[in-house]
């Protein structure tokens, strides 16, 4: 008796952990990407809460290690069924408002290069927002297909104890004490100041992270410190280097549509923390660091911008990496991703890169970003690995979510083909692969108030130079970076130089496309032409050579078109503007461009034949 009492118990307890194991939920995967399962898509049943992440540093001179305010959204199975789940993060110092814009936030442009500026006005953020959500991003994307969303605003932002600083080691370190808190590594407390703890049960430890802009460069910082646990990020149109976003070789430049914007600006602009903190912060960071290292009146590079360039920290990076950007981003410009994506591809880091034809911002597909997360996340294997193509490149006249496949990026079967310049000025002078010797001189006079748009239009005027090809007969593809030499004298001792690579006849309709008119563009500073880090004035008269990259680009110049070299001063919309008048003086016969082009030379030259 005793003996079938047992047996009929056992077998009781078996069907019941059978059938409740069938119904525990679990993450389902089709074609290598995670998909939506009803039962995670119950946003009235997710989970949402907020904690304070231990860091360890102090930027607010408190005497205390600075705490990140950090929130949790998850599938109520995290709880009722034990599921442990990985994480996709996203940081951000915009989560909690951001200053006014107002007159006299950003730095007055009008005036002489090398001179100061008057100084500006500090604006003061409002905190918004209210606990225990910091943001919703993400959530609807991740959370019901299998994954937990977790956010943080970044230091000095929010309720994020500590002080912005725009670039330097708290912003790595702040995300990695997050992702050590998932893990384990790290404390996390119920209150800013409490000592509840918080632990991270339903974790994984498995972290992916995204963003765009400034979002976007957060999960750079992270990987950038080796953090374990952090095994992928897909950065969206990134600030890599601060020297880049703000400067261009050697020359003081805004980013597209900020005329004036420095470090600083954009300090007070996210400095959103805590009311009674911001004195130290702006004293230390804004009024002593920022005001000594970010120098406006060289350009020159130095120990404060290589400390928040995020090339020079990438050794100790373990994440896989898909970096995404548009090619016609004149805020945060395509080199940001192309030169992280270079040397993550030097170090043997997985790898891909995704670009598009617009403007800033602009994620990857989201199949695409599903089935990296998936692999690096969930471990699922869906071949990304093995992907013969590490680029993927939205064409001129295609949908995002329909990018071209490529091998890499540049193209393979790219290699320069060198262009040399005719004379013409004030009109036009050609552009051909044909070197004609004794081309001699020709001068431009800078005028800020012309527009590079007007001046690549300008039948007529001596404040450009302007160089075109013969009209294509068919169709050529650049990819790449290009570069441009120019000889050049200057009759003050410092000007703008800025060049434009442009397709002509200009299309001033209002239904035509971004690729339609600007191919690449770059800026530097004549006093520069020896190394970034060391500017001269320039002696006048005197020759210099002046070499630079252009923007990276990938385009199909449509055949019909004629391609443009704009070379003139003062950029209206990026650069300083000094009193009109500078002469610069180019010399033809020492000036070439080199042009990335598919196919190179004998494809080139086969475009200009009928």
């Amino acid at each position: 008796m005793f003996k079938n009492q047992y047996l009929l118990l056992l077998f009781l307890i078996t069907f019941v952990f059978k059938n409740y194991a069938q119904e525990l939920t679990k993450p389902v995967f089709k074609n290598g990407e995670a998909q939506i399962v009803e039962a995670f898509n119950t946003p009235e049943k997710w989970i949402r809460h907020d904690l304070f992440v231990e860091t360890t540093f102090d930027t607010d001179g408190d005497g205390k290690l600075d705490r990140m305010h950090v929130d949790v959204t998850r599938p109520y199975q995290t709880d009722t069924e034990g599921l442990k789940l990985p994480v996709v993060y996203e940081s951000s110092p915009y989560y909690a408002g951001v200053a006014p814009d107002v007159d006299g936030v950003f730095w007055d442009v009008n005036h002489e290069l090398g001179e100061a500026a008057e100084e500006r006005i500090h604006p003061e953020v409002t905190r918004l927002g209210e606990r225990p959500t910091i943001s919703t991003s993400q959530i609807k994307k991740w959370v019901p297909r299998g994954y937990i969303v977790v956010h943080s605003s970044s230091p000095g932002t929010g309720l994020s104890q500590g002080s912005p600083t725009v670039g330097d080691d708290n912003e790595s370190l702040a995300p990695k004490a997050v992702i050590d808190w998932l893990n384990g590594r790290a404390k996390g407390y119920t209150e800013p100041y409490g000592d509840k703890e918080v632990k991270a049960l339903w974790s994984t430890g498995k972290v992916g992270m995204t963003g765009t802009s400034y979002n976007g460069t957060i999960p750079l910082a992270a990987a950038t410190t080796g953090v374990e646990g952090l095994e992928v990020i897909i950065p969206i149109a990134p600030n890599t280097s601060y020297y880049h976003y703000y400067r261009s070789n050697g020359l003081v430049r805004s980013p597209g549509g900020y005329l004036g914007e420095d470090i600083d600006v954009l300090y007070d602009y996210i400095h959103s923390g805590d009311e009674s903190k911001r004195s130290h912060n702006n004293t230390k960071v804004r009024d002593t660091e920022m005001k000594n290292g970010m120098d406006r009146l060289t350009g020159d590079y130095n120990d404060f911008w290589a400390g928040r360039d995020y090339l020079n920290d990438m050794e100790p990076m373990k994440a896989a990496l898909l970096m995404s950007h548009g090619f016609n981003d004149w805020n945060v410009m395509p080199e940001h991703s192309y030169r992280i994506y270079k040397k993550a591809k030097e170090m043997g880091l997985e790898t891909g890169i995704y670009y598009h034809q617009y403007g800033h911002g602009g994620p990857p597909p989201v199949s695409m970003m599903n089935k990296w997360f998936t692999h690096y996340l969930h471990g699922i294997e869906n071949g990304i690995e093995d992907e013969p193509n590490k680029a993927w490149i939205v064409r001129e006249d295609d949908k995002m979510e329909a990018p071209t496949a490529y091998k890499d990026y540049p193209n393979p079967d790219t290699s320069d083909v060198t262009l040399y310049l005719t004379s013409g000025a004030p009109q036009t002078g050609n552009l051909s692969t044909i070197k004609q010797e004794k081309q001699g001189k020709e001068t431009l006079v800078d005028n800020y108030s012309f527009s590079g748009e007007a001046l690549a239009q300008a039948e007529i005027t001596n404040h450009r130079l302007l160089y075109v090809t013969p009209k294509l007969s068919k169709d050529i593809h650049i990819s790449g970076l290009a570069q441009i030499t120019v000889k050049l004298a200057s009759n003050k001792p410092a000007a703008n130089l800025s060049v434009w690579l442009v397709s002509l006849p200009w299309n001033s309709s209002r239904r035509a496309k971004t690729t339609d008119n600007i191919i690449t563009r770059g800026w530097a500073d004549p006093q520069n032409y020896k190394s970034l880090t060391e500017s001269e004035p320039l002696k006048t008269g005197k020759f210099y050579d002046v070499t630079f990259d252009l923007q990276p680009d990938d385009q199909i110049i449509k055949a019909g078109q004629q391609i443009g070299l704009l070379i003139f001063s003062s950029d209206k919309e990026y650069t300083l503007h000094p009193k009109p008048g500078t002469e610069l003086t180019i010399d033809l016969d020492g000036t070439h461009l080199n042009l990335p082009v598919v196919g190179g030379a004998e494809i080139f030259n086969k475009a200009f034949k009928d």
